[in-house]
């Protein structure tokens, strides 16, 4: 059994495993894509492989993920995100870019906070409740009830 370890030591080992073949600097590439190409482009596109030749750690061909007109706004901005990446790593670590038409990886969902209930709501949920012997039962049912009733209602379609 060894002692404690610095963080440092564990993350290449972990995101290796996490990465594979990808690597740390595509790790690096999808943490930070927005810092790289900015807000605006992050938002319609996606580092998608990073692919370097055989036995070279430099010189790579990025794949970014685009649809549509984006593409053709890419191919103008090549030349500056090739720079920009490079600048981000300290050196030549991308040297072309390779579309791909492809949807980007779903963002995850907002968490949407429950609202408060009302007095009456809360009544309800005890009082539709009450019948229930089992006290772990009830308790349960009556948390149930809550989330239903905190949810955001829908908007009319």
């Amino acid at each position: 059994m060894t002692g404690p370890r610095r963080i440092g030591q564990s993350v290449p080992e972990v995101a290796g495993k996490v990465l594979g073949k990808r690597g740390l600097a595509f790790g690096a590439l999808i943490t930070d894509w927005p810092s790289i190409v900015g807000h605006q482009l992050s938002l319609r596109t996606a580092p998608d492989k990073l692919s370097f030749p055989r036995g070279k750690r430099e010189e790579a061909t990025l794949h970014i993920r685009a649809m549509g007109a984006i593409a053709l706004e890419l191919q103008h901005l090549e030349p500056q995100i090739i720079e920009r990446i490079n600048s981000f790593f300290g050196y030549r670590a991308v040297a072309k870019i390779k579309l791909v038409h492809a949807a980007l990886p779903s963002a995850p969902s907002p968490v949407v906070r429950p609202r408060t209930l009302t007095m009456d709501e809360e009544i309800t949920v005890t009082t539709t409740t009450s019948a229930v012997e089992d006290e772990e039962l009830r308790a349960t049912l009556e948390r149930f009830g809550r989330s239903l009733l905190a949810r955001p209602k829908r908007a009319a379609r």
